[in-house]
C-alpha cells in the first residue's frame, strides 16, 4: 500500500510503497497505557502515513569539572574553537546557498549565530582562563540561552538554533560526524522535541513526508519551512516522545492529529481520499477567484532570485512578499546599492510584468545586523526593529529604496514597496513620501495592533496594506510564538486576531485600498476563504501552498466566504473558530 499521500499538490508525486504487514524495526502497537491518538496545533494541512523517524542523539556534553588547561596550550585551544565555529558557519552558509526562500534566510541567520561576537568572546574568555574548548562552548551557550529565554518573544526562538550550533561545534571539536536528521530508508514521519533550521531546511520531502514536534508554534521556523517543502506539519504535541521509533502513524496536518498504529484499512481509506484531493488540487492553475468570479490574487512569498524563479513555475500571479533580509544577514558591512540592485532586478525579471511586493529590511530583534549594532534591549521583539531601524541608520532605508528604484528602471517594472512594523499614520506618511519620491508604489505592513485599529488613517497615507499575521498574532495575544505552552494563543484562528483582520478588511473596502495577507495564515486552505470573507483581496504564501489555497477558493462563493468569516468571528477560541468555518465551508 502507499506509505503516504498528502492533499498538497507539491507532494502528490511522492508516493512510495511500504508493506504494513511486516514490522519495521521496533514498529508495533502503542505501549501499554498509551493513547492511540495525539493532538497538537495544526500548521500545514495534508495527510501522511509512514514510520516514525527520530533524530540521532546529539553529542554528549562534556563534564564541567574538566582539568584546567596549562598556560602554554590555551592559545592553541582558543584557535581550535574559533576554527571549529568557523567551519560550522561555513557549512551552514553552504547549505544556505544551495537553498532558497525561507530556508536560505534561516540558515544564513544561523550561520551568523555561529560566529556571533558575543558568543565567541564568552567562549574564548573561558578558554583563556584555562577551560577546555568543549566545556567553554557549553558554558558560553548556557549563558546566551538563558539570556534569550529571559528576553522572550522572537529572541527565544534563537535558543533552538544556538543549541544546534553548540552541538555542531562540539562534534567538530571531537572529530565526530555532523549531527542532524538521518536520511531514512523509506518515506518517514520525522518526530522531534524541536527542529533546528539546519535540520529542517535540508530535508528531502520525498523521504521526510511530515514533521511533528513536541515544542514550537504555528509560526516557528519548522512550520515555515514545512510550508515551503509542502509537507504536513503539526506542532506542540504533548506526549510525542512516547511514540517508539518506526511505529507506523497517520498524520493529519489539517486537524493536528497523529493516529498511532492505525488500522490498515482505515489508513488505506485516508490515503485514497487524500490522493483524490491532491489530484483535484493539482489541476488548479489560477488565476485566483471565488466560484462566482470575485478576484483574489494568489501570490508567492520569496526571499531571493533563486526562490523567485522557482516560484514563477507555480500557479501564482506575482510576488506578495519579497523578504529582503537575505542580502543583509551574515555580513560585516552593508550591501552596496549596486549589490542590492542586482538582487532586486533578479526577482523582478522572474515576474516580468507581474505584481511584485518588496518588503524593506525587517532587521533587529532575532535578526541583528553586525554592521548596525543597537543598544541592549530588555525586549527586542518590542524594540528597534523593522522600519524603526531607519531612525538610527537612515542610510539603510535610503540605499535600499534607491536600489529598488534602480532595479525598477532597469526592468521597466514598478514594484510595490512596503515597510514592516509601522505603528502610526505618521510613520506611514513619512515612508510613503520616500517611496513616492522614487516613483514607486508605497504600502505598509499591518502587524502592530495599533495600525490595525487605526487602519483607515494608515490607508489614507499609502496605496496598499499587507497583513503580517505571524507578528500580528504574537503581538495581539502577548504570546511568544515559540512557546509550546502558548501555541493555542499564537494560532491565527484566534477570534481576537480575526477581529483585527476584519477591522482592516472593512477599512480597505470603504477606502478602496487593496488588503493583502502575507503571513503563514495565507497558506491555510481553510483559513484563506475566511480571510477573503473579512475583506482581504490577495493572499501570498509559500509557492507549494498556492494551488491548495486557490483551489479551495474556487469552490466557494464570496457570500460563503463571508458567512464562514462571520461564523468564525462569533466564537471565543481558535478550535471553535476553525470548526465553525469548517461547518460553513464543508457542510455535511
Amino acid at each position: 500500500m502507499n506509505s503516504e499521500v498528502t492533499d498538497n499538490p507539491a507532494r502528490s508525486d511522492h508516493l512510495a510503497a511500504v508493506d504494513t504487514e511486516k514490522p519495521l524495526r521496533s514498529a508495533g502497537a502503542p505501549s501499554a497505557g498509551m493513547t492511540t491518538e495525539l493532538a497538537g496545533t495544526p500548521v500545514v494541512p495534508g495527510v501522511a502515513y509512514g514510520p516514525v523517524l527520530w533524530p540521532a542523539s546529539r553529542p554528549t556534553l562534556p563534564s564541567a569539572d574538566a582539568a584546567s588547561l596549562p598556560d602554554d596550550l590555551r592559545d592553541a585551544e582558543s584557535t581550535r574553537f574559533v576554527e571549529a565555529a568557523a567551519t560550522v558557519a561555513d557549512r551552514l552558509r553552504g547549505r544556505a546557498s544551495a537553498s532558497s526562500g525561507a530556508a536560505a534566510e534561516v540558515l544564513t541567520a544561523t550561520a551568523a549565530l555561529a560566529q556571533d561576537r558575543g558568543w565567541i568572546g564568552a567562549a574564548t574568555a573561558l578558554i583563556a582562563s584555562g577551560t577546555p574548548a568543549p566545556v567553554a562552548t557549553v558554558a558560553a551557550t548556557e549563558k546566551f540561552t538563558t539570556l534569550f529565554t529571559q528576553l522572550g518573544g522572537l529572541m527565544a526562538e534563537r535558543v533552538t538554533d544556538l543549541l544546534d550550533v553548540r552541538d555542531r561545534v562540539l562534534a567538530e571539536l571531537d572529530g565526530l560526524p555532523e549531527p542532524g536528521v538521518p536520511t531514512p530508508e523509506v518515506p518517514s514521519i520525522l518526530c522531534a522535541d524541536d527542529l533546528a533550521p539546519a535540520d529542517t531546511a535540508g530535508l528531502d520531502p520525498s523521504r521526510v513526508i511530515a514533521l511533528v514536534t513536541r515544542l514550537g508554534g504555528p509560526t516557528s521556523h519548522t512550520a515555515i519551512i514545512a510550508r515551503q517543502l509542502g509537507i504536513p506539519c503539526v506542532v506542540a504535541v504533548p506526549r510525542l516522545h512516547e511514540i517508539p521509533s518506526a511505529t507506523l502513524v497517520l498524520v493529519d496536518g489539517g486537524r493536528g492529529v497523529i493516529d498511532i498504529a492505525p488500522d490498515p484499512d482505515d489508513a488505506r481509506g485516508e490515503v485514497a481520499r487524500a490522493a483524490e484531493r491532491a489530484e483535484a488540487i493539482s489541476r488548479w492553475q489560477g488565476p485566483g477567484h471565488t466560484a462566482d468570479g470575485h478576484p483574489v490574487a494568489v501570490l508567492a512569498n520569496v526571499a531571493d532570485g533563486v526562490s523567485a524563479h522557482a516560484a514563477a513555475s507555480a500557479p501564482v500571479e506575482g510576488v506578495g512578499l519579497f523578504r529582503t533580509e537575505l542580502a543583509f544577514l551574515d555580513r560585516t558591512s552593508a550591501p552596496t546599492v549596486a549589490e542590492q540592485t542586482a538582487l532586486y532586478r533578479d526577482v523582478l525579471d522572474a515576474f516580468d510584468g507581474q505584481k511584485v511586493v518588496i518588503r524593506t529590511l525587517d532587521a533587529g530583534s532575532d535578526k541583528p545586523l553586525a554592521f548596525a549594532p543597537g543598544d541592549t534591549e530588555a525586549n527586542p521583539a518590542l524594540g528597534v526593529r523593522g522600519i524603526r531601524m531607519a531612525t538610527p541608520y537612515p542610510e539603510l532605508l535610503d540605499d535600499q529604496l534607491d536600489a529598488i528604484a534602480a532595479a525598477a528602471a532597469a526592468t521597466d517594472t514598478t514594484p510595490w514597496v512596503m515597510a514592516p512594523m509601522i505603528a502610526t499614520a505618521a510613520e506611514a506618511r513619512t515612508f510613503a513620501a520616500a517611496v513616492r519620491s522614487r516613483g514607486l508604489i508605497p504600502g505598509v505592513m499591518i502587524e502592530v495592533p495599533a495600525a490595525a485599529l487605526l487602519a483607515e488613517a494608515v490607508m489614507a497615507e499609502v496605496d496598499f496594506v499587507s497583513l503580517g499575521t505571524n507578528d500580528l498574532t504574537q503581538y495581539t495575544m502577548a504570546a511568544d510564538r515559540m512557546s509550546p505552552a502558548l501555541a493555542a494563543l499564537t494560532d491565527p484562528w484566534q477570534p481576537a486576531v480575526l477581529s483585527l483582520i476584519a477591522t482592516v478588511g472593512s477599512a480597505g473596502t470603504r477606502t478602496g485600498t487593496p488588503v493583502g495577507v502575507c503571513g503563514e495564515a495565507a497558506a491555510d486552505p481553510l483559513l484563506a476563504p475566511v480571510l477573503v470573507g473579512l475583506g482581504v483581496t490577495s493572499l501570498s504564501c509559500a509557492p507549494a501552498a498556492a494551488a491548495a489555497v486557490g483551489s479551495a477558493l474556487s469552490t466557494l462563493t464570496l457570500q460563503t466566504c463571508r458567512d464562514a468569516a462571520r461564523a468564525a468571528c462569533a466564537t471565543s477560541d481558535p478550535a471553535a473558530a476553525r470548526a465553525a468555518a469548517e461547518a460553513v465551508i464543508h457542510p455535511h
